[in-house]
């Protein structure tokens, strides 16, 4: 279907955890199995939304700093921590898409920008093992164009080379394209890309309030995107 005349974008990327989808409670869950398979104490729900945003496994590393009472450095240099991690990567697997959940209106508004013909991408932090089995699990691999995952490129987020590879891709001017997510990690990325970035408020941004970021906009409805 050809795009709108009236369309602003030609492109929209999101951020995936915390602006498409809450997966924060099967995030704690993983995290928690983990701890406990090593006889270690668990952590909360509140401190998991917080670490929320570097991907799994920086997220990994401050639980165990956490309960271990050691720096994340010191974490880092574990002689155990591939095993720990290897452990957290069988018990995620087993938990995407056990307690998480599309927020409001998200499809809708995905099939609706592609039914006007802006290409869609995802460019997130998270592991590609991880982003696959979690777009899966809530049926949105068809409504993407592209996928970007933490593993994807050399670097990741806030370093703006996932969402450059997406507009070269698709040939399209930073002007015409659009960044959406819920974090500061997300307005750097976008603002080192010379892009748009709209925020939204719900998501996972450290405890801190999005607009103290300086988005564009920030947007408590998913629906405003088609406005």
């Amino acid at each position: 279907m050809n795009k709108q005349v009236d369309t602003p974008f030609d492109l929209v990327m999101f951020d995936l955890d915390g602006t498409l989808i809450e997966t924060a409670p099967e995030i704690c869950d993983a995290v928690n199995d983990t701890l406990q398979h090593f006889g270690l104490a668990q952590v909360q729900q509140d401190q998991v939304d917080r670490w929320i945003g570097h991907g799994t496994r920086e997220l990994l590393v401050q639980a165990l700093a956490q309960v271990r009472r050691l720096t994340v450095d010191e974490v880092r240099r574990c002689d155990d921590l591939p095993l720990i991690a290897a452990e957290f990567d069988r018990h995620y697997q087993r938990r995407c898409g056990t307690r998480s959940h599309l927020y409001p209106h998200v499809r809708e508004v995905l099939k609706s920008l592609r039914a006007q013909g802006i290409h869609l991408a995802v460019v997130t932090n998270k592991e590609a093992r991880y982003t696959r089995t979690v777009l899966a699990a809530h049926a949105l691999e068809p409504l993407f164009d592209r996928v970007v995952s933490g593993d994807t490129l050399p670097t990741k987020k806030p370093d703006p080379a996932g969402i450059r590879s997406c507009l070269a891709q698709f040939q399209v001017d930073a002007a015409r394209a659009l960044f959406v997510g819920d974090s500061s990690i997300d307005v750097a990325s976008a603002r080192n890309a010379g892009v748009p970035v709209w925020a939204l408020p719900y998501g996972y941004n450290m405890g801190q309030p999005i607009e103290a970021c300086g988005p564009d906009r920030v947007i408590p409805d998913f629906r405003q995107l088609l406005n």
